[in-house]
């Protein structure tokens, strides 16, 4: 019996689809053992341990189950899958935190904004996501533009060690930067002491300015942050590796997939090199 194009057409999407997810699959199954000296230098104790910053939600959270969850998590599960080797999260509350566990030796590769300080002790990979850091104002505030935040009398609470308080120290030849001991508490710390500015992640921001009343967000941004894979300096060929994979991982689809599953909205994947 023939089928008419309109009832056909239902079925053959339903098998468009799972033919793409079979491809996207495939992709992130059929791949080649990682060279030896690359796994050795990805993770040297013969487990990947990777830092995991709970600071910022876009990348990682602590899920119901009280497992960490998110972006950067998947990402540390595929790379440890391709290593062949263990995965350890090894958890922070602030970016600042987890950039010092470098020297400490505490983990093997990282997640965070590429800055010209953190670059000292470790090399990145070109960015996986794109976030925008924006400014959070009393709704009062005389300030309505980013170019009116750097003026002789205005205090910016920024989360210390945040790719953000790194960028604004450079930046800010006026304004006073005041230090919050987390992400989280940036927009409490300005209300808290009374502070003419907030800086942090645009989404951090927005959802403060609908948690806590009378502040408003100003309009674009004041930086753009770009999030990359880290490990420490001297790896040089764990380093080529982690490039690869960055790549592989944005040109597959995998972070975009990844983003969706968790919720996450506003950020931008980046092209992939030689796309």
């Amino acid at each position: 019996m023939s089928h008419s194009p309109e009832s056909r057409s239902p079925r053959l999407g339903c098998c468009a689809v799972l033919f793409m997810a079979a491809v996207v699959l495939t992709a992130c199954t059929a791949v080649p053992p990682a060279p030896t000296l690359a796994v050795a230098q990805l993770a040297p104790k013969g487990t990947l341990r990777a830092a995991i910053n709970y600071g910022n939600p876009l990348l990682a959270t602590r899920g119901a189950d009280g497992e960490p969850r998110g972006v950067s998590v998947d990402l540390a599960r595929e790379l440890a899958r391709r290593l062949d080797v263990p995965l350890e999260p090894v958890i922070y509350s602030a970016a600042g935190k987890a950039v010092q566990g470098v020297k400490a030796g505490e983990w093997d590769v990282g997640f965070f904004a590429i800055d010209p300080v953190r670059a000292v002790d470790t090399d990145f990979t070109a960015p996986y996501l794109i976030i925008e850091g924006a400014y959070l104002v009393p709704a009062g505030s005389p300030i309505h533009r980013n170019e009116d935040v750097d003026r002789a009398g205005v205090r910016v609470a920024a989360a210390k060690g945040s790719a953000y308080d790194l960028h604004l120290t450079r930046s800010l030849k006026q304004a006073t930067l005041v230090h919050a001991p987390t992400s989280q508490a940036v927009a409490d710390t300005m209300v808290a002491q009374g502070l003419e500015v907030a800086a942090g992640v645009r989404q951090q921001m927005q959802a403060d300015a609908r948690r806590l009343p009378g502040l408003r967000l100003l309009d674009g941004r004041f930086m753009e942050i770009r999030q990359a894979m880290a490990l420490p300096k001297g790896r040089a060929d764990g380093a080529a590796y982690l490039r690869n994979f960055v790549e592989e991982m944005k040109a597959s689809g995998f972070i975009a997939e990844s983003l969706r599953r968790h919720g996450v909205e506003g950020v931008v994947v980046p092209i992939p090199a030689g796309q």
